[in-house]
């Protein structure tokens, strides 16, 4: 079967900032992988290169076979690609629902506005209120329920635990596991080594913008010296 997403090689820059050295990473169809780092190791500029959102890249990036090292953000999101940064970007103007509504279908296949609701039942009572007036956790839901519509089956989700409630980092991770259920292939940045470690199939762990460790959720605890040591968890 066609890997979701296959790196090789992949270097990244940021005007003359080189911040990806020599990237190898592999996700299989309906896989949930995690890349675990410290703050700058260079997590979220990996999601950002694969949707073509960094400066100068070279290397090999491969969506469902398809290579997009070369490819425009726009034309990377109608292969397949679902992003959802870390700061969320939610319109003020709009009303919950209408963020929702905002992007357009790139591909068939998408979530309905009823089948999100009955994922996310808190936006579907917030549907009329204020983008920005929705709590934090709200937010985060609207923000990954957007990219949901889309058609979009490899999704990057970056940090989305970040700074939420027990309660709702508990409702995302149901969310998480939902969605591979459905046969969505998710790709997270995550710095709440809780909220991660039961999710994932496997990981990889990031350092001055290189791989240096990656194991399978089987030898998660047998890899945990290593975690203390190169992310203090």
């Amino acid at each position: 079967m066609t890997k979701a997403l296959e790196i090789k090689g992949l270097h990244a820059w940021y005007g003359e900032s080189h911040i990806l050295h020599d990237m190898n990473i592999s996700v299989e169809q309906g896989e949930v992988v995690t890349l675990l780092g410290r703050n700058g190791a260079g997590r979220t500029t990996t999601l950002r290169a694969i949707m073509g959102l960094t400066g100068r890249r070279t290397g090999s990036i491969k969506i469902n076979g398809i290579e997009a090292i070369g490819l425009p953000t726009h034309r990377i999101a109608h292969i397949g690609v679902g992003y959802c940064p870390e700061e969320r970007a939610i319109f003020s103007s709009l009303s919950a629902e209408e963020n929702l509504m905002l992007p357009p279908t790139l591909m068939q296949g998408g979530m309905s506005v009823d089948e999100i609701y009955q994922m996310f039942p808190n936006l579907e009572e917030r549907r009329h209120s204020q983008g920005t007036r929705l709590s934090g956790g709200e937010q985060q839901m609207l923000a990954v329920a957007r990219i949901l519509r889309t058609g979009a089956k490899l999704l990057l989700l970056d940090e989305i635990s970040e700074g939420l409630a027990p309660v709702i980092v508990q409702t995302l991770a149901r969310m998480i596991t939902a969605l591979k259920a459905k046969g969505y292939t998710i790709v997270m940045v995550e710095q709440n080594f809780r909220f991660a470690a039961p999710l994932a199939d496997r990981f990889y762990v990031v350092e001055h913008g290189q791989i240096v460790e990656q194991f399978a959720a089987p030898e998660l605890n047998a890899k945990m010296p290593v975690l203390n040591e190169l992310l203090g968890v």
